[in-house]
């Protein structure tokens, strides 16, 4: 063993615990839920992905030992191999019929989806412009490709056209946007980012990890809800949020860009494939969700509610209408207190800080789902008032 490594480790760890930035793991003792064991004791949560709270719905959970059955646990093979089912492919041209898309490829995970998109498709030739909060795998993604680097301010149009001119020598030019950025729950302009890709020839990828199944009126995503189905060239997703909840992302477009994602992209040549179990659970809930909007629709009516009260409480928030509430603090420290305090009052939040925002942006982001009722809204608004008032944050 290198000590030398593990006393500069011990030195970085002790700096981060003393600037209050050390993240700790609570320790859940029940299925994922509006409603679970936190810590040995009972808390509604508000800080999952699980925004149709459909990660422990019973169909999902039948839907996941029925594909067992059928078709085991694994596959023991990268997808190129042998381990391609017919369920993969039932998977993605279910996924291809609900985003819009002509085809659509699997990924382990959507930081897989986003990691082996870009070296594929672009060289030195070309240039990537992307929002300057952008998701880290977006980011990653980007740095394996050896095409020209570009950044704009977040959602600032004036400056994404001033890149897309300044890039005209370029073969092509590719702008790279969140559909909605995690740590605000702001939508990306994408009505307007259209408008200029197709005035300056560019493509356009969005990642809809944080919009898929519930933004929209059918819950398509942010291209939906700006109106501009069928105007993007790359999507990018996760089936570890609004969809499920387990593992698997995906990239959905064009056939020529699926089939070369198929032929050169990494994370899919050299992972293994997704597991039945998996597969078998999102083709139930892409069905599900092509029948009804009912859950989408109640997770609209808990987010403007929650919105609205919480606003009222005296709570600086990030306005809009996305289900991720980020209540700023600014202050890292008081973010730790105030999620640990919350947890005392059967609150399951957590703060964010210095690296995940920026220093001096630190926040609580609270997450709505469908899966909440109207008195579990109300619980957690009387428990932030409680606190917020005893830690000075509201009068």
């Amino acid at each position: 063993m290198n000590n030398h490594l593990i006393q500069r480790l011990q030195a970085e760890l002790a700096e981060i615990q003393v600037a209050g930035l050390f993240k700790q793991e609570r320790i859940i003792a029940s299925e994922q839920s509006s409603h679970i064991i936190a810590n040995g004791k009972p808390v509604l949560n508000f800080c999952a992905n699980n925004y149709l709270g459909l990660s422990s719905h019973p169909k999902t959970i039948e839907a996941a030992h029925a594909a067992i059955e059928k078709r085991g646990y694994g596959l023991s093979s990268v997808r190129f191999i042998c381990g391609t089912q017919d369920i993969h492919k039932e998977l993605e041209a279910k996924i291809s019929q609900f985003l819009g898309t002509e085809d659509t490829i699997l990924y382990c995970a959507a930081f897989d989806a986003n990691g082996g998109l870009f070296e594929p498709l672009l060289n030195e030739q070309d240039a990537i412009i992307s929002d300057e909060l952008n998701h880290a795998s977006i980011i990653d993604g980007i740095r394996l490709c050896k095409a020209e680097r570009h950044r704009y301010k977040h959602n600032d149009m004036a400056e994404l056209e001033e890149r897309l001119i300044a890039t005209q020598h370029c073969r092509s030019r590719m702008i790279a946007t969140d559909s909605v950025f995690s740590m605000d729950g702001t939508i990306a302009q994408l009505d307007k980012i259209v408008a200029l890709a197709e005035k300056y020839d560019a493509i356009i990828m969005i990642d809809e990890c944080h919009s898929s199944g519930f933004m929209g009126k059918t819950g398509r995503g942010v291209h939906e809800h700006c109106n501009v189905m069928g105007k993007i060239d790359i999507i990018t997703g996760t089936l570890g949020k609004a969809l499920g909840g387990a593992n698997g992302g995906f990239t959905s477009g064009s056939k020529e860009v699926v089939d070369m994602l198929r032929q050169k992209s990494r994370p899919y040549l050299f992972s293994n494939t997704l597991a039945p179990s998996i597969v078998g659970a999102s083709i139930a809930i892409l069905d599900m969700l092509s029948e009804t909007t009912a859950l989408r629709d109640k997770l609209e009516e808990n987010t403007a509610y929650f919105r609205e009260k919480i606003t009222a409480a005296g709570f600086d928030i990030k306005p809009g209408i996305h289900p991720i509430v980020p209540i700023m603090l600014y202050d890292a420290v008081l973010a730790q207190k105030m999620a640990a305090r919350m947890l005392e009052e059967g609150i399951y939040v957590v703060g964010f800080f210095f690296p995940v925002v920026a220093k001096g942006n630190a926040r609580i982001r609270v997450q709505i789902s469908a899966g909440h009722e109207r008195e579990d809204l109300d619980q957690a608004i009387a428990a932030f008032t409680k606190v917020g008032k005893e830690l000075g944050v509201i009068k």
